[in-house]
């Protein structure tokens, strides 16, 4: 009988960048440009995407506008104000791997379109996916201080520094501008960051388990 330790792999959720950059710069110039295929549809069509499949607050009929409104912008000045943000925190979230980044995204895209569904003022129509983008890059704020990774704080502190003046869209203020996805996007970020520092932790411990051998 021998007892040996399983070797341990470096932690998937500490990078800072996805494994394989180039393909996931191209997933995101992908997922980036349904959103502008999607808005061209809208505007060259007579089908009223925004108002039939948007998140009209509090309505029953429209619930599943919690799925679509992501996809959908009010114009073209909208999505182009939206996409650069949605390639660049995507594209890093993608650090954890393709199954962590549908988990987190998943996670975010449902609980900023029910915040906004529960709370928007009644008739509301909201789309736009800056909720996703909110919840991003609050996961990618906080990632590094639940699980410790120094390098995933320091890329926390640029994000800070270069676009933490965006999070005071958390407020409300225009209203235009839809605070409620942008907070429920936030606080579902956080949600996300710990339950994925939760995780990695456990296979942290899982992996140095002993191994028995007879």
């Amino acid at each position: 009988m021998a007892t040996s330790a399983r070797p341990y792999r470096p932690r998937t959720s500490a990078r800072v960048f996805p494994r394989r950059p180039f393909m996931a710069a191209f997933g995101m110039l992908l997922f980036t440009f349904l959103l502008y295929l999607v808005e061209a549809y809208d505007q060259t069509t007579s089908l009223a995407l925004n108002d039939e499949d948007g998140i009209v607050a509090r309505d029953p009929s429209h619930l599943v506008g919690v799925v679509w409104a992501p996809l959908l912008h009010s114009g073209w000045p909208h999505l182009e104000s939206n996409a650069p943000f949605f390639l660049i925190f995507g594209f890093l979230v993608l650090a954890g791997g393709l199954r962590q980044f549908i988990a987190v995204t998943a996670v975010i895209w449902v609980v900023s379109g029910l915040g906004v569904w529960l709370i928007a003022p009644p008739g509301s129509v909201t789309v736009g996916a800056s909720g996703v983008i909110f919840g991003w890059l609050v996961f990618l704020l906080f990632r590094g201080f639940f699980s410790g990774s120094l390098k995933q704080i320091l890329l926390a502190v640029v994000l800070f520094l270069l676009w933490g003046g965006v999070l005071v869209g958390l407020l409300p203020g225009d209203p235009h501008v839809s605070w409620q996805a942008h907070l429920f996007g936030a606080l579902a970020g956080i949600l996300c960051a710990r339950m994925v520092a939760s995780a990695d932790r456990s296979r942290a411990i899982r992996s140095r388990e002993p191994v028995i051998r007879q």
